[in-house]
């Protein structure tokens, strides 16, 4: 077949609500902007508009508004994208190998990350699913949906017809399942074979709808990158009541309903005014999901829901945001005796050595430099998250993404670092393009695709990939090698946990916490 095709009825495949065109191109047919729902603005969503004749779909849709834009300054790191905003930003993008519906792949749903308030589906090069279709062999979609105060801003208290504004963007995602279930074996995609996956604020997303009864049914299995953090504090149980109260009275209106039409930009502009004080006084000021009836909440303080055990893989990166900053050191030139000095310089001799016993037995081969550019903020809610659901009866496997990169002397792997070998992408960011890296994305594709049929991530050339149990976690290490190792780093966790503001951490952890 041609490496592009673009003519009629090439790719033109029917949905509930008319046919769409996308078009054929190296391996793949591309559909962008689908609809899959519209909403008024703090209402649930409705099923999208029909429409006659064949609508196109060759070009990314609207994506959600955001409230501020932060300078560029991790673009080697992790390359960024922006695209059109509009609030009518209900949309998805599907990557599939074959339309043939007699052949059906399993569907991998990618939740964008950007905590509940930022990103979008095409925010990052490596977002786009062309590889993990053939690497997987699976049919990839990615959704937008509300964010910020478009998604999450509670205004309950201010009539029924707001009762689950708070959780907007969330049933906007569950909208998209619904969409998923109704469409995708028109696309290839075993609607039975459901996998949804989210990075960072992605990841806590998955965590919100495996609490959401709406979303019951809609999935088959979740992995959660990098998320459990993202949730961990971030479920709002009081009211909103006042920042929207202050909002209005920072406009000069008296009328909530004022807030469901006037321009996007005044209302960004009442919010981004009164926010930071409120936030200062312990106030809700919304942008993450309400606890209600919809959602159950924070598992750690509510507990999983049975209805949604279904398999899980969750994990993290060595360095998260620890990593962020070199603090001036090139660990290229560091001994490892320079390395426990160092250690021993920001603790004493005392606890460094202490840390320095955990960390060596975590990770036996690595420098104790290292120990400050390693994360315990997202690695400790994992591990609780984890076991907490396999107390409850669900099956959950746990890794740690331990590839190191040739930034600055070499650096550990940051946040968000994983998701290109997820994607089978690591050639879009220049410091992991590599063919050991394009090899250790073949065999996470071989564990993803694995997991995605089966619920259970073996594929017979990696060590075996034990399930976390009530009081045992054997964790998959993805690095250079995969390895398994069982409650590895408990001890060090602990105590990095202990030290944190001594070794350069608190910082960091007070830093992702106020934003």
């Amino acid at each position: 077949m041609n490496k592009f095709i673009y003519k009629p009825d090439a790719a033109t495949v029917s949905t509930k609500y008319g046919r769409v065109r996308g078009y054929y191109y190296n391996g793949n047919y591309i559909f962008k902007g689908i609809p899959y729902a519209k909403a008024k603005r703090f209402r649930a969503p409705v099923e999208p508009d029909p429409w006659d004749g064949v609508r196109n779909a060759t070009n990314y849709g609207f994506v959600s508004p955001l409230l501020h834009y932060e300078k560029p300054e991790t673009e080697l790191l992790i390359p960024h994208q922006y695209w059109i905003e509009d609030e009518d930003c209900q949309n998805l993008n599907i990557w599939t190998p074959d339309l043939n519906p007699d052949e059906l792949k399993p569907v991998f749903v990618w939740i964008h990350g950007g905590g509940f308030s930022d990103g979008s589906s095409i925010e990052a090069p490596f977002y786009e699913g062309s590889s993990l279709t053939k690497t997987a062999d699976c049919v990839v979609v990615s959704i937008n949906h509300r964010l910020n105060i478009f998604g999450y801003l509670d205004l309950s208290d201010f009539g029924s017809e707001y009762y689950n504004s708070g959780n907007s963007g969330m049933m906007d995602i569950i909208a998209s399942l619904k969409w998923i279930k109704e469409n995708i074996e028109n696309f290839g995609g075993d609607k039975n074979c459901v996998t949804i996956c989210g990075q960072s604020g992605g990841g806590g997303k998955v965590t919100a709808l495996l609490q959401m009864p709406a979303a019951d049914g809609l999935y088959q299995r979740a992995i959660i990158m990098s998320g459990e953090v993202a949730l961990h504090d971030a479920e709002i149980t009081q009211s909103s009541k006042q920042c929207v109260e202050t909002m209005m009275e920072y406009l000069g209106i008296s009328d909530v309903h004022v807030l469901d039409t006037i321009s996007r930009h005044v209302l960004i502009e009442a919010y981004n005014h009164v926010a930071p004080g409120l936030a200062a006084k312990g106030l809700s000021i919304g942008c993450m999901p309400t606890r209600n009836k919809e959602f159950t909440g924070n598992p750690l303080r509510t507990g999983w829901r049975k209805e949604s055990l279904v398999p899980l893989i969750m994990g993290s990166v060595l360095g998260e945001f620890s990593c962020f900053s070199s603090q001036g050191i090139d660990r290229s030139k560091i001994s490892e005796e320079e390395g426990k000095n160092i250690i021993c310089d920001r603790l004493g001799k005392g606890d460094a050595e202490k840390i320095i016993k955990a960390f060596k037995e975590a990770y036996p081969y690595r420098n104790p430099v290292d120990i400050l550019f390693t994360d315990w903020l997202f690695r400790k809610p994992t591990t609780e998250h984890a076991k907490l659901r396999a107390k409850t009866g669900g099956k959950v496997y746990t890794y740690m993404f331990e590839v190191d990169f040739p930034v600055d002397g070499g650096k550990t792997p940051w946040h968000s670092s994983d998701i290109s070998f997820v994607m089978h992408k690591t050639d879009t960011v220049p410091s992991q393009d590599s063919d050991k890296n394009a090899t250790i994305a073949d065999r996470i594709s071989k564990h993803l695709a694995a997991f995605m049929r089966t619920g259970d991530p073996n594929f017979g050339e990696t060590p075996e990939w034990m399930p976390v149990s009530a009081d045992s976690e054997p964790t998959m290490i993805i690095g250079d090698t995969f390895r398994v190792a069982r409650d590895f780093d408990r001890e060090f966790i602990r105590l990095s946990e202990e030290f944190a503001d001594r070794l350069g951490n608190g910082a960091i952890v007070h830093s992702f916490s106020s934003k």
